[in-house]
Parts: structure tokens; C-alpha cells; sequence
């Protein structure tokens, strides 16, 4: 693990504000980890705000709901930050914000409620992991194998990303009350709550609230502590086998803003139609960190943070270390959506690939224990059975290969290649 630069000045005091929905809403029908959702609207039909707009008979993937009321005027390809393209439902605002749900549970409900029903409830919500990872969260919730320890994941490692931080600060008490509901979820015994030592504030919130139920775990601020496998190995002492989970060790991690997800589906039947989003850099005016619908193009949370000092040379969607550039800024919000990063040419800084110098810093500074310049050279050979062996599918892309590289090798990319290929062929 190393040390970064952490560039959170720009938007860690900046308290969460709320932003005005969208004109239109463009809502992709890929928001998870699996299979692409179906349409279940059609162009002319009026929809409204929570209202359940897509889903597909398959064991991964969650729901997608409307983010806003109004009328679906198209279902097109539309940019995706992730994939490039992808069948999106279109929804033109009618200014009502006509809504479903937000229908408050008692006390007496929450505390009926069976952990088969709570894992209906959030898969009924559309929740996916909102660290990054987009992994259907109900299916987390029912792990195959008995666990027994629930770790909180509140990294939030990656340079300039200030979301998590926020609603440690400003909703430790809803997150409290889902860790509750998760646990008797899990039937787990042992809870970690993991903070990084330059977030003393959050610190201190839960260390009030949660008046020893749970262990505070202080973590040094590294890169990249956030990932799941660092957590359990720093924390527990305990290793994910190659090829496996963190279920198959009696262990399930939950991101904060997940927990906060889960809280308000299951206190206000709220569907996951909106999210935080940290936008930032020293590009803008007011970097902020924005609770925004989904579908909301980043221009627009761009321009509510503006006005831009000057043009962007790179527009990154996530964190500079795991994030992905962007080629338009008419690219949604979505579910995984954690930041939007302007830099200037210094920052977007585009080096040119040289010869590996076999010094081995990738391998020693893997988190994981690969050899990415090993998986590298598979990759650029097509030689996919060799970039199996070496365990490109077990790469974790926290791009922390790519910068320690002294010969500035485009490691990740051709790792996420040989992940692709591999996949291929064993499907």
C-alpha cells in the first residue's frame, strides 16, 4: 500500500446539498454487476418518482426505478460511463415530482420484519453496492455460507472523494440503524466499523453513537485500504483465498452509503433513485458533494458547481486511481456514481509507454499478490490461458501497478483486457 496525495481539501467541509432534478432523466439499463434490466415502461407512458421501470428474470441484478415523474419519451443507446453506450430510458420531467413509496415505517414494522423480508424489501429498492462495485445487494445480504463478522466500510481511500466522509459526518445515526438490520440479516456476532485516521470527525460521530455494540476500527490512511480484501486482511488478520470471497471466510463488507440505502428503503419504502456524488477539482468554483437523482447528466452537476475556471483536460467518473475517463459530458449519473473529477492539463499529465525494466515494483506493491507485469505481457501476447494462471481475474484494478510503474506500463488496461478474454472463454 502507499501513501497519496489526498486532495480532499476541495470538498470535505462541504456540507451535502441537495440539487434540483433534472429536465430529463437518462437512466441506463446496465446500473449493476450482471445482466442488463428490460424495459418494463414504453415511449408515451407517464411514469412517476420510485416507480419500477426495468428489470429481467436472472439471479444477479436489481431493479432500476424512475427518478423523476414525466413522460418516457424515448429508449435509445445513450453514453454510459462505464461502457461506453447503452440502452437508456428516457424520461422528460413534468416539474410535478410525482412520487411512490416514501411511506414511513413504525418502529413496530421495522422490528417484525423477517430477514427474508428485509432481503425483499432491498431487492424490491434496486440497491447495488454504491462504493463502486454495483453489486446487487440483496444478494449479499443471504450469503451461501454462514458468516460471522460484518465489516462497515468507511475508507473511503481514493484520493479527493469526500461522499462517504459527508454522510459519516451528517447521518451516522441512519447508518447505525441499518448496520442493525443488515446484522440480523447476517446472524453475525462481530461488527467493525472502518475508518481512516484523517477522518477524526467521523471517528468521534460513531464512536459516540455507537457506545461500544460495535469495534471502531482505526486504519491508517493508505491506498488502497478501502478495497475489500485489504480490509479483512487488516482488520482480521484474515486472507481471501485466490478465486475466492470474503463470504467463503465468514466475512461480508458494506460500504456507508450503502447502509444508508438499505436504512431509507426499509424506514421510507424508498427505491435507490438518487445517490451522493462528489464533484470536485481545482478547476471549479464550488466543488461540492451533491445528492443527485440518477439519470442526471454530470454537465448539469457540473455546471451547479461552476463556473469552470477553464476547460478540463480529463473528466474522470470515481476516484484518479480507479475511476474512468470520460468522453462526454452528457453521461449520466447511475447507481455506482461516487464522483465526477475535472483536472487541468498538469493533473490529466498523459505519459508515454516504455519497456518493462523487470524491477518488480508492480509485484511487490500488488495488494493481492499478483504479477501484473506477468498478466501484462500474457495480455499483449493474447495469450489469455497464461493471463488465467497468473490470475487476471482476481485483479482488484486499484491501478496501483500502473502508478508505481516506473516505465509508466498501461498495466490495468491490459489486465481488464485479459479479465474480458478470460471470461469469454470460460462462459
Amino acid at each position: 500500500m502507499v501513501r497519496l496525495e489526498e486532495n480532499k481539501r476541495f470538498s470535505e467541509y462541504q456540507a451535502i446539498e441537495k440539487m434540483l432534478p433534472p429536465s430529463k432523466a437518462y437512466l441506463p439499463l446496465s446500473q449493476h454487476l450482471g445482466k442488463a434490466c428490460i424495459p418494463e415502461v414504453r415511449v408515451g407512458d407517464y411514469v412517476l418518482r420510485g416507480q419500477r421501470i426495468a428489470g429481467i428474470q436472472a439471479h444477479v441484478y436489481a431493479p432500476i426505478h424512475s427518478s423523476i415523474s414525466g413522460k418516457v419519451v424515448a429508449i435509445q443507446d445513450w453514453p454510459h460511463p462505464l461502457l461506453g453506450k447503452c440502452k437508456t430510458v428516457v424520461v422528460e420531467n413534468d416539474g410535478l415530482d410525482k412520487g411512490v413509496g416514501l411511506d414511513k415505517r413504525s418502529k413496530e414494522e421495522i422490528s417484525n420484519l423477517t430477514a427474508e423480508q428485509i432481503r425483499a424489501i432491498v431487492f424490491e429498492a434496486g440497491i447495488v453496492g454504491m462504493g463502486g462495485a454495483s453489486f446487487p445487494t440483496h444478494i449479499k445480504l443471504n450469503p451461501p455460507k454462514p458468516v460471522d463478522t460484518l465489516i462497515v466500510n468507511g475508507a473511503e481511500c481514493e484520493p479527493y472523494l469526500t461522499g462517504d466522509y459527508r454522510l459519516m459526518l451528517e447521518k451516522p445515526g441512519e447508518i447505525l440503524l441499518a448496520i442493525e438490520l443488515v446484522v440480523r440479516c447476517l446472524g453475525v456476532k462481530r461488527v467493525c466499523i472502518a475508518i481512516e485516521d484523517n477522518k477524526p470527525k467521523a471517528i468521534e460521530a460513531f464512536e459516540a453513537l455507537a457506545d461500544g455494540s460495535y469495534e471502531i476500527c482505526i486504519l491508517e490512511s493508505m491506498y488502497p485500504q478501502g478495497g475489500e480484501k485489504q480490509l479483512i486482511k487488516n482488520i482480521l488478520g484474515k486472507e481471501v483465498p485466490r478465486g475466492q470471497l470474503p463470504f467463503d471466510i465468514g466475512v461480508v463488507v458494506q460500504n456507508v452509503a450503502t447502509l444508508l440505502a438499505i436504512y431509507e428503503a426499509l424506514y421510507f419504502n424508498k427505491p435507490l433513485y438518487e445517490r451522493l456524488v462528489t464533484v470536485t477539482g481545482r478547476l471549479l468554483s464550488r466543488p461540492k458533494n451533491i445528492l443527485a437523482r440518477i439519470g442526471t447528466p454530470i454537465r448539469e452537476l457540473i455546471d451547479f458547481c461552476g463556473p469552470l475556471k477553464e476547460e478540463p483536460a480529463k473528466i474522470i467518473i470515481g476516484g484518479p486511481m480507479m475511476g474512468v475517463a470520460q468522453f462526454s459530458i452528457e453521461v449520466p449519473v447511475i447507481k455506482s456514481t461516487t464522483a465526477v473529477l475535472l483536472f487541468d492539463d498538469q493533473e490529466a499529465f498523459f505519459s508515454e509507454e516504455s519497456s518493462c525494466i523487470r524491477c518488480g515494483a508492480c509485484v511487490r506493491e500488488c495488494p493481492i499478490g499478483l504479477m501484473p507485469c506477468l498478466i501484462n505481457l500474457a495480455s499483449k501476447k493474447w495469450l489469455w490461458p497464461e493471463a488465467e494462471k497468473y490470475g487476471a481475474a482476481d485483479c482488484i484494478e486499484c491501478g496501483l501497478c500502473n502508478f508505481i510503474c516506473p516505465a509508466k506500463r498501461k498495466l490495468v488496461q491490459s489486465i481488464k483486457r485479459a479479465k474480458v478474454e478470460v471470461m469469454k472463454q470460460s462462459s
